[in-house]
């Protein structure tokens, strides 16, 4: 357990046995987010990519003993910086626990294993939407991203996309 600034809440890096506790992070997140119906997850995917695969990384958030926010990301590199990023990809903090300083206390401590790491950026993508957000990452001295545009190619057209190599 990582101890922090604020009284009674720690850090900690998840465990296998924590499958189930990022599940229902990731679905309490995607409520929230009007998604829910897009995770597809289970506990045995998180388990496979989580923690043999190490696809990524959770940290869990406990205030007294009771989890309350989780962080999942993986490294990205920048070839520009010739070195690595931190990726975020989902952060979320209990409705009932947001305001005590819990997500800066996350969000400094994945700036902090980016130092540590010898990252040159962390970064995330937030809903266009989602101004509470917007506004506290901006307080953490985040920039939005100008002149950016994200694109995915996900599904069948992943699937068709991967059936046009020829390796003929």
């Amino acid at each position: 357990m990582i101890d922090t600034r604020i009284n009674g809440f720690k850090l900690r890096f998840a465990e296998e046995k924590d499958a189930a506790l990022i599940l229902e992070f990731i679905k309490e997140l995607a409520e929230y987010e009007k998604m829910l119906d897009e995770v597809v997850a289970t506990e045995e995917i998180l388990v496979d990519s989580l923690f043999r695969r190490k696809a990524a990384e959770v940290i869990i958030g406990e205030y007294e003993g009771k989890p309350v926010s989780f962080a999942l990301f993986f490294h990205n590199f920048s070839t520009f910086l010739g070195r690595p990023g931190i990726y975020l990809e989902d952060l979320f903090v209990k409705p009932e626990m947001r305001g005590m300083g819990i997500g800066k206390i996350m969000l400094s401590f994945l700036a902090k294993l980016a130092v540590e790491r010898n990252c040159g950026r962390l970064e995330w993508w937030c809903l266009d939407w989602n101004e509470p957000s917007i506004r506290f990452y901006k307080q953490m001295g985040a920039v939005p991203m100008e002149d950016w545009t994200v694109y995915r190619v996900c599904d069948s057209a992943l699937i068709n996309l991967s059936n046009t190599f020829d390796q003929e």
